[in-house]
């Protein structure tokens, strides 16, 4: 028997990792693509969002268990025979496209519609891609190349091309292609795709069909993985994809409701991947465990105990580094217990199995269980424990974890016994930071370390909760609500009570509680302001308006009704309208518009059921926190609101944003429908108790309609500025990009 040295072809590792790059990057663009088909079918619901998630994952999983199993019980040959006729079959499924005649259910719970047509529409071509990344590497690792026996470093050209493809698509695709090229230019990736996968097999198929085998030094075969090891990968995997999930829910909810910011802590993620199964790992991994310890000091000090007057970048700066190294620690122990290539694809199944877990717990689980965001803080503990460490015996961890649960039951006590304990509140923070203090002296033993922390988040949040005077808090899929209970400084000069309404940090709408004011608009739909102004200039005849209201909130807009008005309220959350229909909370629509018809669903859809010419005014008024769905603003969607408007009817829109330039948008619609259009950036004159600058946009067909408010002497109306630098949004086509301020 010859030996032979190894292959040392840089080509052969080109080929792989140009596949495996080209495979993750249609993956990270077949979903926004995908989900951009949806959009008008089924509105902007998360759970829309999170049922495809979830089928992304289990597809993966999936993908990988397919990798795992073909590789270990069948011949190469086999492989790529079985392979081929996968990839074959999967080609019915070109050019991307929904099944024809395929519309969603209006009546019943569209889960199992969308499952269903998720699974016809890409569900082959989704398999194939994520059955690429620990297939190639198998094969790889039966070529005899001199990297052969360490093929985890083709991971990193995996991640690459999905950090790629997720920084292309809101920046460069989504604003210069429209969606149907998009399908189309995603279909022709994928059949070049399946030519590289062809071009790999080749190469596996040659290499085992030679007349005279090479017979290569045999590398030795490692121990088989023990169910500890097994559960130590799923920990390792687990923690940073739930944590992914649940930074990206507490940045949009607690810090800032901005465009596109949940690409950051996806960056990080697929960064991390990079740099672990990169050569770097053995340098920067202990660099990234000493770190962690160091930072959680401020930030556990500054995002918890006692945040500070910071900018919303500031927190965001302080999240995102937290969260990228305890991703690295847990990451870094995961790439560094890999297992020889025997035993790759079981470890590649345990990492796809962990990130479906994850997000399932995220989607499914966690908002059943928490009335808040606590999943977040929650795997920052567990990241924690997941640290490197001697073999931790049983009675040690219960002796490491005797501190911590003693400090949580004191807490406890204090919190159910002490009277007026705000008044003790720097007293607290500063016993806080001197255990945060004693924490980092317990870094090197994990279960002491994370539990320790765990009690100071826990009694942190505790402290928080009393001091915001929170009457009621709750969670459901579209996010977290609040009810608080506030105080300001009257007309009388005299305190006096007042309840908000909170969908994460944007306020939603607010009610005085006195018997002179329980009636009065505030906010954003105050009297002296726009929608104060519209339904005071039209007081004389509006007396049999027909209004729809896109949009609950608190209910402050029902108290602009008349008897003789019909009145139908769009809201998709139904905590939302729970919440403004308790009259412990809020009593706008009990006191005065209780005879409104309520429709819980999108907006978009429940709409396009109404009949045509039905409404004298609708009022678009749909946030999700601080951001408008995108679906509701296309071409499609205006030409539906006109088509529900009698001829004299008008649109008005409500656009305060901190961040985007909305006005932008429905200018350039105005202009290209040719539609009568006026804006009112409204700023109050004087200073007046919960009265808001707010920006409304009103629209109709006939501009005789809006003469009114344009001569009206009550408000700054002007006509729409011009803009000339992007086409009109359409379900084939939005830019989020060109209207950021």
């Amino acid at each position: 028997m010859t030996v032979s040295k190894p292959n040392s072809n840089f080509s052969l590792i080109l080929l792989f990792a140009a596949t495996l790059f080209f495979s993750a990057s249609l993956m990270f663009l077949l979903q926004p693509l995908f989900g951009k088909i949806l959009l008008p079918l089924l509105g902007g619901s998360p759970a829309v969002w999170n049922t495809c998630m979830v089928f992304y994952q289990s597809i993966l999983f999936l993908g990988y268990l397919y990798a795992h199993y073909v590789s270990t019980k069948l011949q190469p040959r086999l492989q790529i025979q079985l392979h081929a006729a996968i990839i074959l079959i999967s080609f019915l499924a070109l050019p991307l496209a929904l099944p024809e005649n395929n519309a969603p259910p209006t009546l019943e719970n569209p889960t199992v519609w969308l499952l269903s047509t998720l699974f016809l529409a890409i569900g082959l071509p989704f398999f194939v891609v994520s059955t690429t990344a620990p297939l190639m590497q198998k094969w790889f690792s039966t070529l005899g190349h001199q990297s052969s026996n360490d093929p985890y470093f083709l991971y990193a050209a995996s991640n690459a091309g999905s950090l790629l493809a997720l920084l292309s698509y809101p920046f460069i695709v989504e604003p210069s292609i429209g969606l149907e090229h998009q399908k189309i230019y995603w279909s022709v990736g994928y059949v070049v795709l399946s030519l590289l996968i062809a071009s790999c097999a080749f190469r596996v198929w040659n290499s085992r069909s030679e007349s005279t085998l090479k017979v290569f030094e045999p590398q030795a075969i490692t121990t088989a993985p023990d169910i500890y090891q097994k559960l130590h990968w799923l920990a390792l995997a687990f923690v940073p994809s739930s944590l992914l999930l649940g930074l990206t829910n507490f940045i949009s909810t607690d810090i800032a409701s901005v465009p596109l910011l949940w690409i950051i802590p996806l960056t990080l993620y697929l960064l991390s991947f990079i740099i672990v199964f990169s050569t770097w790992n053995d340098k920067t991994h202990l660099v990234m465990v000493r770190l962690q310890a160091y930072f959680l000091l401020p930030f556990l000090i500054y995002a918890f105990i006692n945040p500070a007057d910071l900018p919303y970048w500031g927190y965001l700066v302080l999240h995102l580094l937290a969260f990228f190294f305890a991703i690295m620690v847990c990451h870094g122990e995961l790439a560094r217990s890999r297992p020889g290539t025997e035993h790759l694809t079981t470890y590649y199944l345990i990492m796809s199995f962990a990130g479906m877990l994850g997000g399932m717990f995220n989607t499914f689980v966690a908002p059943f269980i928490f009335n808040g965001i606590y999943e977040y803080p929650l795997m920052i503990i567990a990241a924690l424990m997941l640290r490197p460490a001697a073999t931790i015996s049983i009675p040690s961890v219960f002796k490491q974890l005797l501190g911590p649960a003693l400090l949580v039951v004191i807490g406890l006590v204090v919190y159910a016994n002490v009277d007026n304990l705000l008044d003790y509140f720097d007293t607290i923070a500063i016993s806080l930071i001197v255990l945060t203090c004693v924490a980092f002296v317990l870094r090197a033993r994990p279960i002491a370390y994370s539990g320790l922390t765990g009690a100071i988040i826990f009694l942190s949040l505790g402290m928080h909760g009393l001091s915001t005077h929170t009457l009621y808090q709750e969670r459901s899929f579209f996010g977290v609500l609040a009810v608080r209970e506030s105080t300001l400084i009257n007309e009388q000069n005299q305190s006096e009570k007042y309840h908000e309404l909170f969908h994460g940090t944007t306020k939603h709408g607010a009610q005085r509680l006195t018997t002179a004011e329980i009636k009065t608009p505030l906010t954003y739909y105050s009297r002296p302001g726009p929608m104060g102004q519209l339904f005071k200039e039209y007081d004389g005849q509006d007396q049999n308006w027909t209004i729809g209201v896109v949009g609950l909130g608190a209910g402050a807009l029902s108290c602009y009704a008349k008897d003789q008005q019909q009145w139908t309220l769009y809201e998709i959350d139904p905590l939302v309208v729970d919440i403004a229909r308790n009259p412990l909370y809020f009593s706008y629509l009990s006191q005065c518009n209780e005879q409104a018809v309520m429709k819980v669903g999108d907006a978009r859809l429940s709409l396009a059921n109404e009949p045509d010419g039905k409404f004298d005014l609708i009022v678009m008024d749909a946030f999700s926190s601080d951001s408008v769905p995108t679906h509701l603003l296309t071409e499609e969607a205006l030409a539906l609101y006109f088509k529900k408007l009698k001829p004299e009817g008008m649109i008005a829109f409500h656009i305060t944003n901190r961040h985007l330039v909305l006005k932008k948008v429905l200018s350039i619609h105005a202009e290209h429908m040719k539609v009568a259009a006026l804006l009112q950036e409204f700023k109050p004159q004087r200073e007046m108790p919960l009265v808001v600058a707010t920006d409304w946009v009103v629209m109709a067909k006939n501009p005789k309609t809006l003469e009114p408010l344009a001569i009206s002497r009550l408000g700054s109306w002007q006509k729409m500025p011009l803009y000339f630098d992007m086409p009109p949004w359409t379900d084939d086509f939005t830019n989020i990009i060109s209207i950021w301020k």
